[in-house]
């Protein structure tokens, strides 16, 4: 049996506080979601923050209504919000909004035996929806805890994990998850539509 691994999308200050409706969102979340964290660390489960770093010459990234570019190695912004850090934790760095895509994030997972993820965090329809497709893609056992993962638009939200469990992810919520978890020492992977 493979391990498991939560992983985490976007608890940066120039995410979280880009809008007053994010950060509304977010702080109505975080006191479930760093609760959920804490639950899946005291199960001895490895949380990964996947970090967005924008590089300078990336034409596809977002840029402040004056042309600067957030979520720049090494300033404040861009770093991992405290209260979602524990010890143990992982903090991988991406540069677009899958946390696979040209990452050690998979290396490192192989290396530590897991072969499922919860995939939480923020936006849902962006960064959790290509990360967890991804994970899909290289054959993870994928889990969404639809009470942990943020989007300033509850619509975009709900169409991300209607999308998600019925194509690549088993979506529940957490205590759902922690449920299945302590009862069967595993979640058990999302069952394959058999094809006419």
């Amino acid at each position: 049996m493979g391990k498991i691994a939560v992983l985490t999308n976007d608890l940066q200050g120039d995410v979280v506080f880009l809008t007053p409706e994010r950060t509304a969102v977010m702080k109505e979340a975080q006191p479930h979601y760093t609760g959920f964290l804490d639950e899946m660390r005291k199960r001895g489960h490895t949380v990964y923050h996947l970090q967005l770093i924008n590089l300078p010459d990336d034409p596809n990234a977002n840029r402040r209504a004056d042309g600067t570019l957030p979520l720049q190695r090494g300033t404040e912004g861009a770093e991992i919000l405290p209260e979602f850090l524990g010890e143990g934790d992982v903090v991988v760095e991406k540069n677009k909004d899958s946390g696979f895509y040209e990452t050690e994030l998979h290396d490192l997972l192989q290396a530590a035996g897991v072969d499922t993820v919860l995939v939480t965090g923020l936006q849902t329809q962006i960064c959790v929806q290509t990360t967890a497709a991804d994970a899909f893609f290289r054959g993870y056992n994928v889990w969404v805890p639809s009470d942990c993962v943020v989007s300033d638009n509850p619509a975009d939200r709900d169409r991300s994990l209607t999308w998600l469990s019925g194509y690549c992810a088993t979506v529940a919520d957490s205590k759902e998850i922690l449920d299945v978890l302590d009862a069967q020492d595993a979640l058990p992977r999302r069952v394959a539509k058999t094809l006419p």
